[in-house]
């Protein structure tokens, strides 16, 4: 899941500190990974010593459809429901964030890697957020919802009003997803409050579209 590659690794350096190892800065990875020395600047050729990986198995869930990927990860390495990576698979290349972990006894929030049976997760490049509208002439008979799609990394704000799939409304309040992080709330209802559409759940708002309707 995350890049097995440190950002800084101890290792000799042939300039100032041959016999013992110094920090260093990785600036390019790969088989015989490009480092700086921290003490001297020097830059040149090491070889880092890296955790053996094993493959994980994930299901990957987008618009009510799923496959299944594998993806490598440092056995010891704590994995959590609300974690995001990335997938590379057959299918597509995208980022995914986990809504849970399945172990042989059941499932967890969190877990090692080399303990979970399966990662189940969902795309959150972009994602289908549902909204639900009420007329703002309070005929709740005509409340109507539909879904609009958009980059996963799109905000929605209480109090802002949006036009979206040919529809105007202004946003009430936010229910959020189970397995996002970072908020207070499971449901966002202050003016100003906003959520990333990867973790909305449902918008609620009043329909700025039914402004101009009559009761005639």
């Amino acid at each position: 899941m995350s890049d097995t590659t440190p950002s800084h690794v101890p290792a000799t350096c042939p300039a100032c500190s041959p016999e013992h190892e110094t920090a260093h800065e990785v600036l390019s990875p790969g088989g015989q990974p490009t480092v700086r020395c921290t003490d001297c600047d020097h830059v040149h050729k090491t070889t880092i010593e890296r955790e053996p990986t094993i493959e994980c198995d994930v299901i990957v869930s987008q618009d009510g459809e799923s496959f299944h990927a594998r993806v490598e990860a440092p056995p010891s390495e704590t994995i959590a429901v609300g974690e995001e990576f990335v997938v590379d698979s057959e299918m597509a290349l995208m980022t995914v964030r986990i809504t849970s972990l399945e172990l042989p006894d059941g499932r967890e929030e969190k877990a090692q890697a080399d303990a979970v049976s399966t990662i189940w997760t969902r795309a959150v490049d972009n994602v289908s957020v549902n909204v639900t509208v009420n007329p703002n002439d309070g005929r709740h008979e005509d409340t109507r919802s539909f879904e609009v799609l958009v980059p996963g990394d799109e905000e929605f704000a209480v109090g802002s009003t949006r036009s979206m799939a040919d529809e105007e409304f202004t946003i009430k309040s936010i229910k959020l997803r189970d397995d996002t992080t970072g908020y207070d709330h499971d449901q966002l209802d202050f003016s100003g409050d906003s959520a990333y559409a990867k973790d909305v759940l449902r918008i609620y708002a009043d329909d700025e579209t039914s402004s101009a309707w009559s009761a005639w």
